[in-house]
């Protein structure tokens, strides 16, 4: 081969190596970037359910979150609801570290109370920072050790590129950063395990009362997220924006039952980032169908051998979801429940007896496990004496 053939060979190589690696999506992506108009350097998309990642952009791009901070914080206090460990009734004094935080604020007073409840609505509506600093201290003591509590929470969900500074996101501090991908993981961890957070981030405007020794005043929160009004199926989630952070957003929406999560980050300005963010969700429901078995359907008993009761009941562990973007009918899924014909005493609760198994188009998409749900002891010589004397008795 002449050395010109090879140069134009060795270009024609490169070429297809290009439009291969271009044209191919990254794994568990379903849409490569590009797919989605928008204007922000790094965004997700990702369905709530399944975690299932819809479209990415730069999504492990480092860097700064702003207020958006506070979906962390909002996980916590929600965690420490559960926990019992707080209660919304409970009334929280506003320390003078507090007062003093600047930025978005609700205007606080040193020694003010307030209660969790309307701490609450103050961070997810109006983006306080002085009320993210209280409940901190008000849940570890001090807003460090809360912000400890934050970075071990972060770890915990494999959070990669995020470590935290401060509770609110007013630092400009290096130290301080995340990710697109990282922020949708908080913000699925917060909307799934608690729903209830969206009765406060679905808040336009609500009045608070603020009481001090100077007397009572009011105070109206306003919502920071101006996609409640834009976006005719959003319901939350949480905004942020400082020089250094830009402008980002987490946007939360659900329409016919699919729960969609839109984050955008570092975007130029507040309108870019709320148009990017529709965007987003209008793409993910036009390609997206979810399937959903709730696993309320009785499982026939399974025989037990030699134990105390001749047969155990089953319980399915978990209901199961499955995101279809490729234009499959989900209404083609089937289900298989794989389990033994008996089992062999002692059979322990939650243990696994076998899995429910979901198909569609001859590919296996998922399993649910199967579990004992009570437990069934080894029969012994005094079981056996009680069963022929019920057996006569009958």
């Amino acid at each position: 081969m002449g050395k010109w053939k090879r140069r134009v060979f060795t270009l024609l190589l490169s070429a297809a190596v290009i439009l291969v690696t271009v044209g191919t999506p990254a794994k568990d992506v379903y849409a490569a970037e590009g797919a989605v108009g928008i204007s922000a350097p790094s965004a997700i998309l990702l369905e709530a359910s399944t975690g299932k990642v819809i479209y990415e952009q730069n999504a492990d791009q480092v860097c700064s979150p702003a207020s958006i901070t506070k979906i962390m914080t909002l996980l916590l206090i929600f965690e420490a609801l559960d926990r019992g460990s707080i209660k919304l009734t409970d009334e929280v004094i506003t320390s003078e570290k507090a007062q003093s935080m600047g930025g978005s604020q609700v205007f606080l007073e040193a020694g003010e109370l307030q209660t969790v409840d309307t701490l609450i609505k103050c961070i997810a509506v109006a983006s306080g920072n002085d009320a993210s600093v209280a409940m901190a201290e008000h849940i570890a003591g001090s807003e460090e050790e809360f912000v400890a509590q934050m970075n071990r929470k972060a770890e915990e969900l494999s959070m990669g590129n995020t470590h935290f500074v401060d509770c609110c996101g007013l630092t400009d501090s290096d130290d301080h950063h995340t990710s697109a991908r990282d922020v949708a993981i908080m913000s699925r961890e917060l909307v799934t395990k608690h729903p209830e957070v969206y009765r406060y981030t679905g808040i336009w405007m609500e009045d608070i009362t603020h009481t001090t020794a100077r007397g009572s005043s009011v105070f109206t929160l306003s919502s920071t997220n101006k996609l409640l009004k834009q976006y005719q199926w959003a319901t939350g989630l949480k905004t942020g924006s400082t020089s250094k952070a830009k402008y980002c957003l987490s946007a939360t929406a659900r329409k016919d039952d699919m729960e969609l999560i839109a984050v955008v980050m570092t975007a130029p300005d507040p309108k870019t980032r709320f148009a990017d963010a529709a965007a987003l969700l209008n793409y993910g429901y036009s390609v997206s169908a979810l399937y959903r078995d709730e696993n309320r359907d009785k499982i026939p008993d399974m025989p037990v051998k030699g134990g105390v009761e001749e047969k155990v009941a089953l319980a399915y562990e978990s209901g199961f979801s499955y995101l279809d973007v490729e234009g499959n009918d989900i209404e083609m899924i089937q289900k298989h429940v794989n389990v033994a014909d008996s089992v062999d005493a002692p059979v322990k609760a939650g243990e696994k007896a076998g899995e429910a198994e979901y198909i569609l188009n001859g590919q296996v998409i998922g399993t649910v496990p199967i579990l004992f749900a009570v437990s069934v002891k080894r029969a012994v010589y005094r079981d056996y004496v009680k069963k022929i004397v019920g057996y006569f008795l009958l």
